[in-house]
C-alpha cells in the first residue's frame, strides 16, 4: 500500500453496498467497517429492486447480499445485479449459505464470488467478524485490478484506472487428440467452469476430472449442480473409480484427485496427504497424475482462483508434453492461479472459459483416444 502526505493511504476505499431486508443486519454489518479505512459504505437497500436501482447510478466494489428477502429474492436478482454493477463482486451473506447448501452452490454458479453463513442476531462479532473482513478485502483488492472499466456516475468519485492484463510469453498451442481433461479452480470457478462447460459439445468424450476448492460437504451438491450445467454424468471422487469416456469426476473435499493403472483401466487414487499449495483439494496432484499416466494427450486448464495452486503440476504436464490452458484476467474473479501459470510461461493459451472450451473442442476434432 503506498503511501503519501505524511502516511494517509493513497489506495482508494473498497466501495460496499449492504443489500438485506432487515435493518439490524445492515446497521450490524455497516458497524463492522466504520472505522476501517479500507472501506466506505457506499449505501445500503432492503430489497434487490432498489440495489440495481442504486447501482445505475453508483459505482460499486463489492455487494454485500442477503439471498432470503421478500419479494426479488438474492438468487432471483443476482444475475440482474451482476449485469447493473459493470464489474462489482458479490459478497453473500445470508442464513441460507450454510456448508453444503444448495443455495450456496446455485449463488457460486450464478456468479458469486463467495458466501459466507449470516449468524444469528449477536453473534455478529468475533469469527464471522474477521471472516466478514477477510472476504471483503481478498475480492475487493481483486476487483480494483480487474473491474471492467466504465465511467464513474459517482460526482466525486476519482477516475479509476485500467490495469491491463500482463503479457505474458506462450506456449505453441497443441493440436490432435485428447485422452483426459483436467480443470482446477477456486474463487469464482463455478460461474467459470459452467461457461467453460457449457461449451464442450456432445462430441467431447475424454474423461474429464475437476478439482474445486471448496470444502467437503459442498461436494455433492456442487457434482449435482455440474452434472446440470454440462448434461454429463457426474460424481465426487471415490477412491478405485474408474475413468470412463464422457463422465466427470469431482476431487473430494478431503483428498487429491490422483491417478493409478488397474489392468487395462486407470483408476482414481484419492491422496489426503497436505500438498505443496496447502489446499485441499490440490490442483498440482491430479495434473502431476494426467502427466504421468497420459503425457501429451492430456490437457490441463487452470481457472480464476487465488494463490498459485495448480502452477506445480502444471510445469510437471508441459514436461510430459500436455497442453495448459489459463482463463484470462479480464474474466476471472482473481487472476491468481492462471495467472501464475501464465506469467511461468506454462500457459498455451489465455482465453476466457468460452474460448479455451472452443479450443478443447477443435483439438477434439482432430480424432478422441476415448470412444
Amino acid at each position: 500500500m503506498g503511501l503519501a502526505d505524511g502516511g494517509r493511504s493513497t489506495v482508494r476505499p473498497i466501495r460496499v453496498l449492504l443489500v438485506d431486508d432487515s435493518l439490524v443486519a445492515r446497521t450490524v454489518l455497516a458497524r463492522l467497517l466504520d472505522g476501517r479505512p479500507e472501506f466506505e459504505i457506499a449505501g445500503a437497500a432492503p430489497t434487490a429492486d432498489q440495489a440495481i436501482l442504486f447501482l445505475s447510478t453508483h459505482d460499486i466494489d463489492i455487494v454485500v447480499l442477503d439471498v432470503e428477502m421478500p419479494g426479488k429474492d438474492g438468487l432471483t436478482a443476482l444475475p440482474e445485479i451482476l449485469e447493473a454493477s459493470h464489474g462489482a463482486r458479490v459478497l453473500i451473506v445470508s442464513s441460507a449459505a450454510e456448508a453444503g447448501a444448495s443455495a450456496t452452490v446455485r449463488a457460486l454458479t450464478l456468479g458469486a464470488a463467495d458466501t459466507l453463513l449470516k449468524p444469528t442476531a449477536g453473534n455478529f462479532a468475533g469469527e464471522f467478524a474477521h471472516k466478514f473482513i477477510d472476504a471483503l478485502l481478498r475480492i475487493g483488492h481483486a476487483n480494483h485490478d480487474q473491474k471492467r472499466a466504465f465511467p464513474s456516475k459517482t460526482p466525486d468519485a476519482a477516475p479509476r484506472p485500467v490495469t491491463p492484463a500482463p503479457i505474458v510469453a506462450l506456449r505453441a498451442a497443441r493440436s490432435g487428440k485428447i485422452s483426459c481433461l483436467a480443470i482446477g479452480a477456486s474463487t469464482g470457478g463455478l460461474h467459470a467452469l459452467s461457461a467453460f462447460l457449457r461449451r464442450l459439445t456432445p462430441e467431447f468424450r475424454a474423461p474429464i476430472l475437476i478439482t474445486q476448492h471448496l470444502p467437503p460437504p459442498f461436494m455433492p451438491y456442487f457434482a449435482a449442480q455440474l452434472r446440470d450445467i454440462a448434461g454429463r454424468p457426474t460424481s465426487v471422487a471415490t477412491d478405485g473409480a474408474p475413468l470412463v469416456p464422457g463422465q466427470m469426476l469431482v476431487a473430494p473435499g478431503e483428498g487429491h484427485i490422483r491417478l493409478a493403472r488397474s489392468g487395462s483401466r486407470i483408476v482414481v487414487r484419492i491422496d489426503p496427504a497436505p500438498a505443496p499449495s496447502r489446499c485441499m483439494p490440490s490442483v498440482d496432484p491430479m495434473f502431476e497424475a494426467v502427466a504421468e499416466i497420459f503425457g501429451g494427450e492430456g490437457v490441463g486448464v487452470v481457472l480464476t482462483g487465488m494463490g498459485r495452486d495448480g502452477t506445480i503440476g502444471a510445469e510437471a504436464m508441459v514436461k510430459a508434453g500436455a497442453e495448459i490452458l489459463a482463463q484470462d484476467s479480464a474474466t476471472s474473479v482473481v487472476w491468481g492461479m492462471p495467472g501464475s501459470v501464465a506469467q511461468a510461461g506454462l500457459a498455451s493459451l489465455v482465453m476466457p472459459p468460452e474460448e479455451l472450451a472452443r479450443h478443447v473442442c477443435n483439438r477434439n476434432m482432430a480424432g478422441a483416444a476415448w470412444k
